[in-house]
């Protein structure tokens, strides 16, 4: 390898915290990466990586070198955009599935048009993703955020409702507020984030109330949740843009509409500790722009 796809492999590695995983991502194989890297360490007469059987870190001397290696390649990517105004290599986005499907699927042709050299990995998830670790470049997520190290930029916020299959409320009757739901079930969706069944949230005198109600189904997806509420297993609550088929072929109905869940914010979130690359700059800025109207 010439020294530029050293620094490159070697900042890969840093970040992956693996040999093999960086091989896959630079498209090489795990013993030319070794090799690699041993003679980076050679020439540069330090050791650069401390080596187990599990983890591969940086030293003292590595960390360093990474930083300024990343300070080389930014300036090295800005340098070829400038002089050729494309953006170019794979961008990796870890994006919850309904938020993929509804949201961002249909607008992604036309952002690939403004990009024809740029390609995308998009990654179905809910979970939380350690975005150095596994090499996703940023992910899109819903909900209240957890304290981290990301960069946070909010997209806008979806509006929630509860609703019901109509044969599910012939059995129970249609509640006319948060405080009649005696004999009322919901659908127990469990947090990828807590591992913990998540409680209805209604909207009263200004003020969010949590109501907890009996499940006899639990699930852990946003699809999973909408065919439970399809087959009259209980009250679910989700964005009104997942239900809007539903909703308007009758196979929900929506419920306490005077009393709407907090509206759910949408963020997309990019690491602070590493240089943003070109390709997920554009991408973020184009998310952003496409997606606020949705909101609004």
């Amino acid at each position: 390898m010439d020294r530029l796809s050293s620094m490159e492999l070697f900042v890969r590695i840093v970040e992956r915290a693996s040999f093999s995983a960086a091989a896959a991502d630079i498209g090489v194989s795990r013993p030319v990466a070794t090799a690699t890297i041993k003679g980076l360490e050679r020439r540069l007469g330090t050791r650069l990586l401390q080596r187990t059987t599990r983890h591969v870190q940086p030293t003292v001397e590595g960390e360093i070198y990474y930083r300024r290696c990343m300070a080389i390649l930014a300036d090295i990517e800005d340098a070829d955009r400038s002089a050729s105004g494309a953006v170019t290599g794979l961008l990796r986005v870890d994006v919850a599935g309904n938020l993929a499907r509804t949201m961002l699927l249909p607008s992604l042709p036309a952002f690939l048009a403004q990009h024809p050299l740029l390609t995308v990995h998009l990654r179905e998830s809910e979970r939380y993703v350690d975005l150095v670790r596994e090499g996703v470049d940023c992910v899109v997520r819903s909900g209240q955020l957890s304290d981290s190290d990301m960069i946070a930029r909010p997209i806008g916020a979806m509006r929630e409702i509860t609703c019901a299959s109509p044969e599910y409320l012939a059995r129970h009757g249609i509640p006319l507020s948060p405080d009649a739901l005696d004999g009322h079930t919901m659908i127990g969706f469990v947090s990828s984030r807590t591992d913990r069944v998540m409680p209805l949230e209604f909207t009263m005198d200004g003020k969010t109330v949590e109501v907890a109600l009996p499940s006899r189904v639990l699930v852990s997806g946003a699809d999973m949740n909408a065919e439970a509420a399809r087959l009259g297993l209980g009250l679910a609550q989700a964005p009104r843009s997942r239900f809007k088929d539903d909703l308007a072929s009758g196979a929900l109905v929506e419920v306490l509409s005077e009393f709407t869940p907090p509206e759910t914010p949408i963020s997309v979130l990019y690491p602070s500790n590493r240089y943003l690359s070109q390709r997920v700059r554009v991408f973020v800025d184009w998310l952003v722009a496409t997606l606020k109207p949705e909101f609004s």
